[in-house]
Formats: structure tokens, C-alpha cells, sequence
């Protein structure tokens, strides 16, 4: 008699994911009804999408509510707590708008402490439902957003930090809940600076954010977004910044930072649960991110997370400024978490070169931490340059949605190719390989007669492409050869004053005081004379921190010539090419391979001889390749035994930022100050009350 058939598997239980909207999150808005990217719309735009997809009613809705004090207190100042708690009532009425001004990109009305209260709130709830195993997954449609908010600071359209509440909620309130372990990603085009310093030493917590840098110049325009600040004591290793150096990254790069970088790290920390700060400004058509991520993209993006945590996913809303893309964005990954399944087409694009910089970058950065990422790249990949000016300044989409993507990615794709030598990229995306080792670069040969005429053009044009290649190629070799037979006096007026600190930029290490090592110059000779001279323009210290000298301002010349100032500089004789080493490295061009000991330069020049016949008669030059970089305007300040003398730093519209306190000035950090008083008494400029004072009074003096 034949065995009976085994009976059917029991049908999966369907995903639990919770949905919580609550529209008193739209009572936030500005208090006249001004024109604002972050106001009440784009929570009713998103949940009309998701009601009109049937999204909503597949979900679990939950009910907002209101953060306690005490789980606020956890992340922010009791001062801070009080002030957003009152804000909105009747005694603030006459300075409320006063307030918000002193803020970062702050407004408040009286709907604002409410709102604010109930997204901190709302956080903890749907966080501690899918702790406790209440729901697979959740999405909280929160506003305010929270990422930017610090400690004592509302800044950046935040004014709690809603996630970071959260995870303390999960972490120090509910142990019961078994939660020991959270990764929080932010996919937000901004770095998240408030969650990062409020997790900064604790290793119960893997901090992701991958951002637009633009080389320190993208909100909130601070160094720490590097990805040189991985963490320190108990939590060194736990902040990963993947900083991207310009717009315009797409799907491509994003899943190449997911796949080389976010999950290898994941696959070791194995947290218990997932926290995304899922902002959508890097959505393709953003007012303000400049980005390229399709809705499809962010679900994939959220497909690879589920494999970690049981699935256990919290997305709070971030940013995300224009109403379709958010809506049709947040449904995609709302579909995601509810099961559905969904074809990802591969689009015709490859990831931008600096992509891979970036990525390498990052992983010899965190390598000592987590060796998973010690292992070498896969090879052989194409890639495109990066995108040209006009490009980058172009307006994005303002109706961007799903239907629209294709046209716009067709749009984004017309940005020139470079190829990798070697085998063709893989066909899928997810298995995208990077080439760490050769990276022999060269314009693709399917490129159109118009794309290698743009590609020649700028390389004529600007004579300073920055593109970097592994190996210096016969071109870059060409010009090196060429600038080193020209001499130029390099003038500091910062750190490399003293000797020993202006040689690290030659022949690389650090000395006392560095937290990062230089690189060096091709050319590790050194210089052939050292003189000192003042110059009428005025010293200042401006933004917030850096990578090598930590929390304070670093030194910069205002580039208008004032006959009332006086500044010490510091004058070296070297080569023209050590000049170009030492600005690629003031303005992070250049990259450690970490492997071999090589670097990666730049293969063109910034400054060559047609630039300074230029700026001998212009007084300054500011370099467009670079033209966000801190650090992207030569000035001229005259010649010595006819040799002109030359230093870098920032333009004429950073000194305004600065004025506006759009840009921070902030005084420098103990270790930068005595370094730079250390070079002014070995200098023999001043004795050390004097160097103090000098820079003192810099430091101190507005603009």
C-alpha cells in the first residue's frame, strides 16, 4: 500500500509591518506659511501614495505617541529638552522666529513641540514593537526629521533626534527585550552628525551613514562627515562614514557601498535589530540632494537588509523634498518589507570612479577594526568620470516618479564612461567587483565623438582633471617630470610654519599632534631655502574639526588684501610638482593604497605653468575640479628672486559663509595651536607669549 503523501507545508504567515501616521506631525510648518523644502506635504503626499496603492491597509496602523522626557533625556541636554518643549506655547509667541534664527536651519511655530515630542515618540513605539517581536518590521512616518539634532542643538530641520532616542529606548530602558546590538543606517543624501557624536564611543552600536561630503563643503559642512572618524575608545571602529565627493551618485554606487563595505561589516556585528534613517534626498529628482537613487533602487537597498536581524527593520523618515519621489519611494519599501516581490532592472550606468576611491578609502580606514574588509577587491569594473560642472549644477527633476525613471535615468547616463582594463563588469548588480589593484585608467572606446571631445576638453581646458589612477600613467609621469624643473616659494601661514610639519607633507608620516599620517610628496627632496615675511590679509580659523587635528578651527588667509592686517607666512623653495602634492593633499585628493605602500594621485596637475602666468597677473586662481574643497584657491602674494610665491586657501565666497555663520569660524584645537606656535618661535618670529597672542587674537577677532 503506497505511503500517503506528506501533507503540505503550512502557507507562510504573512510579514507583520506596522504603519504609523498620525497628521498632528503636520501641525510643524513655518509661521507665516513661507515656502519650505521640510513641511507637512510630504508626510500627505507619502501616505496618500500608500493609500492608493493599498500599501496602508495591508499594514498594521499604530497610533503616535508622545516621547517621555526622561527617554529624550537620554540623547539631549535637559536645557534643550525644556526649550523644544515650550517653544510653541504663548510666552515664546513675541521671540519665538529670534530663536529659531540662532539656530542652523531652524523655524518653529506653535504646532512645533508637539510635533516633535510625538516623533521622538513615535520612534520609541514602533522600534519597541518590533523588539518584542509584535511586528516584523515597521515604518514610522515621522516629522520633524531627526538625524541633524545634537546633544544641545536643534539644527538641519531636526529638533529631536528621533532615532537615536530610540535605540537608547531599546538599549538602556527594555534590557528585558534582549536587544544588545543595533545598526543604524542612514541612507539620508546628509551626514548624520547628531546621531553620530551621540554614539561615537559605544560599541553596542554600528553607526552607518553614506552621504554627500563634496570634500567638507555639503550640509552640515563638517569634517567629521570623513571617513577618517570611525569611533573612538570602546567604539573605535563603529562609526562608518561613506562620504561621497560630489552629486549626481546613483543606484550603482550606492549598492557597490552596500556590498563592499555596509554588509560585510553587518555580516560580523549581527545586530538584533535594524534602525534606518531613511531619508529619500538622494531620491533621483530632490531640490536638494542632487542624487540619483529610483525607488527601485532604495528597495533593493532595503532587500539586502533583511537578511540581518530576523528581518527586524525600523525606518523612520528622514529627508526627502520632492513629494513624488519620497511617496513612490517610501511605498517601494514598504512593498518590500510586506513581502512582494519585484524585478530589479540593472540600468545602463556604471558607478563613478571616485565611487571606488571612496570605497577603498574607506575600507583601509576600518580594516584594523573589522578584517573582513582587509581582503582584496574584486577586479575589473567599468566606470564612469566624474560628472562635469554643468552636469552638477543642473536642476533636478521636480515630478520625478516611478513612471519617469527610465527617461531620467537615460538623462543621468550621458555621463562619460571610463573603463577598467580587463574582463566586462558582471551583469548583475549585486555582484559588482571592484578593481583595487590596477587600476590602469583610459576613456572608453565606445565612448561618441562628442563624449571624447568633452572628456579632451576638459583635460585641456582645465589642464586639472582629477581623475586617479593606481599606476601614475606616461601623461602623469610626462608632467611631473616637466614641474619639477620649475621652483616656486610655497607660503604657509598654518601648521606647516613649523618645519618638522611641513616636511610630513613632503616625505609623509605625521609628527607630534597629528592624528593622520601624510602621504607625501612624489618628490621627497627637501626644500632648497626657508624664509620668513608677513602679508596684508588676515588670518582666521574656520570650521569644525578635521580628521588630522580633531574638534577646533584650522587656519585660513582671507584672499582680499587688507593693509591694516598683517600675517606671519612661512616661505619653503620647492618644485612645482611638490607644490601640486601638497595642495592635492591639503584638499584629500590623494590616497593610501595600504596594501603596498603606493598612492593614488591625481594624474594631472592643478597648477601648471599657464596657471601661473594666469595668476601672476590675476593675483588668485580658484580651481574649479575643486572648487568646494577647503582649501581650492592659490593666491599670488608676490615673487622672490623672481620666483612667485604661492598659498592656498579658501574663496572669497567661503569668507562670506563665514560672515553669515553659514560656515563655522571656531578657534583651534590646542594641538594645532602649539604647532602653530612652535613654528613661530623655531621661526623666530615671536617668542611664545607672543605666538599665543597672535594667534589668540586671530581666533578671537570677527570677521
Amino acid at each position: 500500500m503506497a505511503a500517503p503523501a506528506p501533507a503540505p507545508a503550512p502557507p507562510m504567515a504573512a510579514p507583520r509591518v506596522g504603519l504609523l501616521y498620525d497628521d498632528r506631525m503636520c501641525a510643524h510648518a513655518t509661521p507665516d506659511g513661507e515656502e519650505h523644502p521640510e513641511n507637512p506635504e510630504r508626510l500627505r503626499a507619502i501616505w496618500r501614495k500608500l493609500n492608493a496603492a493599498g500599501v496602508a491597509s495591508r499594514c498594521v496602523a499604530l497610533k503616535a505617541k508622545e516621547a517621555e522626557d526622561k527617554y529624550i533625556a537620554s540623547v539631549h541636554s535637559t536645557s534643550h529638552i525644556k526649550l523644544m518643549k515650550e517653544i510653541s506655547s504663548k510666552k515664546y509667541d513675541a521671540s519665538r522666529n529670534k530663536i529659531a534664527r540662532k539656530f542652523n536651519s531652524i523655524y518653529f511655530n506653535k504646532g512645533s513641540s508637539e510635533s516633535a515630542v510625538l516623533a521622538a515618540g513615535s520612534v520609541i513605539e514602533v522600534a519597541e514593537k518590533v523588539a518584542a517581536g509584535e511586528l516584523s518590521s515597521a515604518i514610522a512616518l515621522v516629522r520633524p526629521p531627526g538625524h541633524h539634532a545634537e546633544h544641545d542643538e536643534a539644527m538641519g530641520f531636526c529638533l529631536f533626534n528621533n532615532v537615536a532616542v530610540a535605540a537608547n529606548y531599546l538599549l538602556n530602558e527594555r534590557p528585558d527585550l534582549g536587544i544588545k546590538k543595533i545598526l543604524i543606517v542612514d541612507w539620508d543624501v546628509h551626514h548624520g552628525n547628531g546621531t553620530q557624536k551621540m554614539f561615537y564611543n559605544d560599541p553596542r552600536v554600528l553607526f552607518f551613514s553614506v552621504h554627500r561630503f563634496d570634500y567638507g563643503s555639503f550640509y552640515p559642512a563638517e569634517g567629521d562627515a570623513s571617513h577618517c572618524f570611525i569611533g573612538e575608545e570602546a567604539g573605535k571602529g563603529y562609526n562608518i562614514n561613506v562620504p561621497w565627493e560630489h552629486g549626481k551618485c546613483g543606484d550603482t554606487d550606492y549598492i557597490a557601498a552596500w556590498d563592499h563595505v555596509l554588509l560585510p561589516v553587518t555580516k560580523v556585528f549581527d545586530p538584533d535589530i535594524i534602525l534606518v534613517s531613511a531619508g529619500f534626498d538622494a531620491a533621483l529628482g530632490d531640490p536638494l540632494g542632487g542624487c540619483c537613487i529610483t525607488p527601485n533602487g532604495y528597495a533593493l537597498l532595503l532587500t539586502k537588509l533583511l537578511g540581518f536581524a530576523q528581518g527586524r527593520i525600523v525606518m523612520a523618515l528622514e529627508g526627502g523634498y520632492n513629494l513624488r519621489s519620497i511617496a513612490n519611494s517610501v511605498c517601494a519599501c514598504a512593498k518590500v518589507l510586506l513581502g512582494d516581490k519585484f524585478t530589479f532592472n540593472a540600468p545602463e550606468m556604471q558607478p563613478f570612479e571616485s565611487t571606488w576611491r571612496v570605497i577603498q578609502a574607506v575600507r583601509n580606514e576600518l580594516k584594523t577594526c573589522w578584517p573582513v574588509l582587509s581582503s582584496k577587491l574584486p577586479e575589473n569594473v567599468s566606470l564612469r568620470i566624474r560628472p562635469s560642472p554643468s552636469e552638477l549644477n543642473a536642476p533636478s527633476d521636480s515630478e520625478s516618479d516611478s513612471e519617469d525613471v527610465a527617461e531620467l535615468l537615460a538623462t543621468v547616463a550621458s555621463v562619460n564612461v571610463i573603463e577598467v582594463a580587463g574582463d566586462a563588469i558582471s551583469e548583475h548588480l549585486s555582484k559588482m567587483k571592484l578593481d583595487d589593484d590596477n587600476l590602469s585608467v583610459k576613456t572608453t572606446s565606445s565612448c561618441s565623438a562628442a563624449e571624447q571631445h568633452l572628456v579632451d576638453s576638459v583635460k585641456v581646458q582645465n589642464n586639472a582633471s582629477v581623475v586617479l589612477t593606481k599606476r601614475i600613467s606616461d601623461l602623469s609621469l610626462a608632467w611631473r617630470s616637466d614641474l619639477s624643473r620649475t621652483d616656486v616659494w610655497y607660503a604657509s601661514f598654518g601648521s606647516n610654519m613649523w618645519g618638522p610639519r611641513f616636511l610630513c607633507y613632503v616625505q609623509g608620516g605625521k609628527t607630534e599632534g597629528m592624528s593622520i599620517a601624510c602621504c607625501g610628496s612624489r618628490d621627497t627632496s627637501s626644500p632648497k631655502g626657508t624664509m620668513w615675511k608677513t602679508v596684508p590679509h588676515r588670518l582666521l580659523f574656520g570650521r569644525s574639526s578635521t580628521p588630522c587635528w580633531g574638534t577646533g578651527g584650522v587656519a585660513f588667509l582671507n584672499p582680499e588684501i587688507n593693509y591694516n592686517e598683517k600675517s606671519y607666512i612661512c616661505m619653503y623653495k620647492i618644485t612645482l610638482e611638490q607644490f601640486n602634492d601638497i595642495l592635492f593633499q591639503e584638499n584629500r585628493l590623494v590616497l593610501e593604497d595600504g596594501k603596498d605602500g603606493n598612492v593614488v594621485y591625481p594624474d594631472s596637475p592643478l597648477i601648471g605653468s599657464s596657471e601661473i602666468k594666469f595668476i601672476s597677473i590675476n593675483k588668485a586662481i580658484h580651481l574649479e575640479p575643486i572648487k568646494d574643497s577647503w582649501y581650492s584657491n592659490v593666491l599670488y602674494l608676490g615673487n622672490e628672486d623672481e620666483l612667485p610665491i604661492l598659498t592656498m586657501t579658501c574663496p572669497a565666497s567661503d569668507i562670506e559663509r563665514f560672515k553669515s555663520g553659514e560656515l563655522p569660524l571656531a578657534p583651534p584645537s590646542e594641538t594645532y595651536a602649539a604647532t602653530l606656535i612652535r613654528g613661530l618661535v623655531e621661526g623666530k618670529q615671536l617668542d611664545a607669549d607672543g605666538a599665543a597672542n597672535y594667534i589668540n587674537a586671530a581666533a578671537a577677532k570677527g570677521l
